[in-house]
């Protein structure tokens, strides 16, 4: 057996390192047992698992067309919902390892079904780049983890209408490997076709008798089981963050920050394990934030919290650091993004010894 397992290249090796220090960066690792996703996304958001393919494979079905997508974008932030697709992500792993007699296959299945997408919804910008970066995300951290993807009602009815989901695959495609490209099967609108494809490859009463399986609601018999898959719907206002936009805290700072430049602000660490806390929001848009350590003579820059621009116009931004080195950590607002847009950051930034 030792003798069949082959060395990694040096080019597997480097994929392999930067996808450990993107785990690191993002706390992924710890994901399942410190985050909790928000609730208007875990309410709100299309998801969920029904059961397993004929390959052993977790089966996840989304039905995209239903989600509220602005209507989550105003609940929530961008970067909440990315971490909420990396917690799904890994969520799903644990269950493989923890059921290794049900998942004989560490790759997963999907269904996405795309009746009732809508234009609107998908042109919004802040899903475009959303969508872009997961792909990329999974590209790079979760390869061969998919043995199918399902896209079902993925075009127009109307052959003279534009294919929408033909505008969004061309969109994601550049950020996708020949390797996934070529396991997705896509479908229109003729239901016999698709619903014949998907239990050829699931068991009946593993699929939601909405999608062509057997399986309903225990408890009231409807054929979307939502006790197994929330099939999304429109957001309530009470959640939009815009109603209860944040307001600067008793003893906060400020920066005003010019279009195209940035600030930072050095601390120096004595002791490891210390931690660094912040909280703050912006009036003027969203910021750059970043945190890096300055290292050695050679004042080499490690990343500790990865660049990102985060939506504190519309929710305080909080968080916590553990400083695993000793020596200069600076925290930096950078508003480059923007040529003529100056912001103002209200912030406390503190340094504490566990």
């Amino acid at each position: 057996m030792a003798d069949s397992i082959k060395p990694l290249t040096d080019e597997q090796r480097a994929v392999l390192n930067e996808s450990l220090e993107w785990r690191r960066l993002n706390r992924v690792n710890e994901i399942l047992q410190t985050w909790t996703p928000p609730q208007v996304i875990e309410k709100y958001y299309s998801i969920g698992q029904t059961g397993y393919d004929k390959f052993g494979c977790p089966l996840w079905i989304s039905a995209q067309g239903p989600i509220d997508i602005r209507g989550i974008m105003q609940s929530t932030t961008k970067k909440e919902l990315m971490r909420f697709m990396i917690y799904i992500m890994e969520k799903n792993a644990l269950n493989m390892r923890e059921k290794p007699e049900r998942c004989s296959s560490q790759s997963i299945c999907v269904v996405a079904d795309m009746e009732h997408l809508s234009m609107w919804q998908m042109a919004y910008r802040p899903v475009s780049q959303i969508r872009n970066e997961m792909v990329s995300i999974y590209e790079a951290n979760y390869p061969e983890n998919l043995r199918r993807i399902f896209i079902i009602n993925g075009e127009k009815s109307i052959e003279t209408a534009p294919k929408l989901f033909t505008v969004i695959y061309n969109m994601m495609r550049p950020f996708m490997n020949q390797v996934t490209i070529d396991k997705i099967c896509v479908y229109g609108f003729d239901k016999d076709e698709w619903q014949s494809a998907l239990l050829k490859d699931i068991e009946a009463d593993q699929l939601p008798a909405h999608y062509g399986g057997t399986m309903t609601d225990p408890a009231t018999g409807d054929p979307k089981c939502p006790h197994k898959l929330n099939m999304g719907g429109e957001v309530p206002h009470s959640y939009y963050v815009s109603n209860s936009k944040p307001v600067p805290k008793e003893g906060m700072q400020s920066l005003e920050i010019g279009s195209g430049s940035k600030k930072n602000l050095e601390f120096e660490i004595g002791a490891t394990n210390s931690v660094l806390r912040w909280e703050f929001m912006t009036e003027g848009g969203d910021i750059g934030f970043r945190i890096y350590h300055v290292a050695g003579s050679k004042q080499d820059i490690v990343e500790v919290v990865p660049v990102s621009r985060i939506e504190s116009h519309l929710v305080m931004e909080e968080g916590e650091i553990i400083c695993d080195y000793i020596g200069k950590y600076v925290v930096e607002f950078e508003n480059s993004f923007s040529f003529f847009k100056s912001k103002k950051v209200y912030y406390n930034v503190e340094l504490a010894v566990k």
